[in-house]
């Protein structure tokens, strides 16, 4: 594992992720002095009211606002560091912690939410120091997927662009957008991305996380086609497939020199039915201060335009709309290609919150009835001590108003209420986790596209699961699937099973010997030390290093 030290703020990066072999960095963990307080202030007090809602995480197990577990682990404590996490306990952003990731656009398919990003990773100089974000290394996809807003799957990096990827002769991936349609009695998934600023490219496949192929060998749009050489920044894709099937592609961006108030830059298109082509002209959207960043969605027969304000808007400009710079904006139409008219603002500059600002990216969309608002913050990266631009997934929830409009969306790092609990007697994967401190996923030869395991494992690490429900049935216990192939010989390698807290009492102890593998369900098994019922928190803290871990199940 490749270290960086920030003495300063005592925080530890680790090393590449090997995820999809793009080489994107593992997000800094930091090491705690106090072993195990995994909020930020101290206070180890859970998630109250995640946007107005109540929230399962508020009042699971223990919640005495100490900060500390209820009994020290017993059963053959540890004597290593418990390192911090980056995030407070039960808080959903950022939604991951082990990478960044930028751009984000929500797909919503059967009972999950994925979540596409640019593969923000970390560009270092000769002297391996961390550089500014320059975009330009950036030619994956990464994927993560939800079905309770709280526990996010890690599916790894869609290798997009460049010699590795589907589409070669493209640049860079930016700024992902993603659909479904049922064609030919199949569903198929296309999913479109940025080339740089100088087109957008489509991807198809057979499922949400791939594997893609590039289906037509070049640009889907590119400056050569009508009313798109005039475009300063042909990127940022958002795709909308209507209630009747047709499906339309909204893009663009950039100020030209004394346009600050209607730059002229947006566009929307119609995508002919196979979703791989374009059906009819390229029409122009009329925008006020457009920056970048095009988002669609519908509610109540009307379409809704977002987009991200420029920064030139002046004293004028706010007088007229109510936004400035840098925040997010709505647009309305009753048809999905215009004309639309100014609505309101939605999201002030992610800068608000952490206090470091750059660009606005978001996407909005509506799962299990409830609508929310995905954007990137450089929260983590601040966190972490690095404040070069690179970008981290947030998520918070809304409701629409009465007279349709939406109003000023509250950011916060709760997030939204877990909206089901987490079944334990699943087999449940090791990377699907509100939290992997310290850890990374991994893909795999021979698992199935998009199942990543746990690696890059050091004691101390921990993989917090949050809002676990105990009241299904008794657990009497835990098995552990993992491969400790690469496990030198004499070492320590053992799972400390946890609830409330990553340094509480021990629920079970899994060794990772040989005399606790039990051949037929292919893991390593142990008896729970104590019962346990209700709605958990519930940590997995690792010790040794040289193994990798695929999943966890009760029983």
């Amino acid at each position: 594992m490749l270290l960086i030290v920030f003495l300063s703020i005592c925080l530890m990066a680790c090393g590449n992720s090997g995820k999809g072999g793009d080489g994107a960095d593992t997000v800094a963990t930091e090491i705690d002095s106090n072993k195990g307080q995994t909020d930020e202030a101290g206070t180890g007090e859970s998630a109250d009211g995640k946007d107005g809602k109540s929230s399962p995480a508020a009042g699971i197990g223990d919640t005495d606002g100490t900060g500390q577990a209820d009994d020290t682990a017993t059963d053959e404590a540890p004597s290593f560091d418990i390192i911090k996490g980056l995030k407070n306990r039960g808080d959903s952003n950022p939604i991951i912690v082990q990478d960044f990731g930028a751009d984000p656009f929500a797909m919503v398919y059967g009972d999950r939410v994925y979540f596409y990003m640019t593969a923000d990773a970390f560009e270092k100089d000769a002297s391996g120091n961390i550089k500014e974000n320059s975009y330009s290394q950036i030619k994956s996809i990464h994927v993560v997927s939800t079905d309770d807003m709280k526990n996010f799957q890690d599916h790894g990096f869609i290798k997009v662009a460049g010699s590795d990827g589907a589409a070669k002769w493209a640049h860079n991936s930016w700024a992902p957008s993603a659909a479904y349609k049922n064609i030919d009695g199949k569903d198929k998934f296309f999913l479109y991305f940025a080339d740089n600023g100088g087109g957008i490219g489509v991807l198809e496949g057979d499922s949400p996380v791939g594997p893609f192929k590039d289906p037509i060998g070049k640009a889907l749009i590119s400056r050569q086609m009508p009313n798109c050489g005039n475009v300063m920044w042909l990127f940022d894709p958002a795709v909308l497939v209507d209630d009747d099937g047709s499906a339309y592609i909204y893009f663009g961006g950039g100020v030209p020199e004394g346009k600050a108030s209607n730059p002229g830059t947006g566009r929307v298109a119609k995508l002919t039915d196979d979703m791989i082509g374009i059906d009819g002209d390229v029409i122009t959207l009329d925008v006020p201060y457009l920056f970048e960043d095009s988002g669609i969605h519908k509610y109540n027969g009307k379409y809704y335009y977002s987009y991200c304000t420029n920064w030139n808007v002046e004293a004028e400009g706010k007088a007229e709309y109510g936004f400035t710079s840098g925040q997010i904006a709505v647009l309305e139409s009753d048809s999905p290609m215009g004309p639309f008219t100014y609505s309101e603002r939605v999201l002030d500059n992610p800068g608000s919150l952490c206090g470091l600002y750059g660009n606005n990216h978001h996407a909005i969309f509506n799962f299990k009835d409830q609508w929310y608002i995905t954007y990137h913050s450089r929260f983590l990266e601040k966190k972490m001590g690095v404040e070069h631009g690179y970008r981290s997934t947030f998520v918070n929830a809304f409701d629409y108003k009465e007279d349709g409009t939406i109003g000023l969306i509250k950011q916060s790092k709760e997030g939204p209420s877990q909206v089901k609990w987490l079944d334990p007697f699943m087999e449940n994967p090791a990377v699907c986790a509100a939290s992997l401190n310290g850890l990374t996923a991994e893909y795999k030869e021979g698992n199935p596209v998009g199942f990543l395991l746990l690696s890059d494992i050091n004691s101390g690490d921990y993989v917090e699961v949050d809002g676990v429900d105990f009241d299904i049935k008794k657990a009497m216990k835990v098995k552990i699937k993992a491969d400790v192939t690469d496990v030198a010989e004499g070492s320590k390698a053992k799972i400390y099973v946890r609830t409330n807290f990553p340094n509480g009492k021990n629920l079970a102890i899994v060794k990772l010997e040989k005399q606790y593998y039990n051949v037929e369900s292919g893991c390593y098994e142990a008896e729970l030390l104590d019962d346990i019922e209700g709605v958990n928190f519930l940590y997995f803290v690792f010790e040794g290093e040289g193994y990798t871990v695929d999943s966890w199940q009760f029983e």
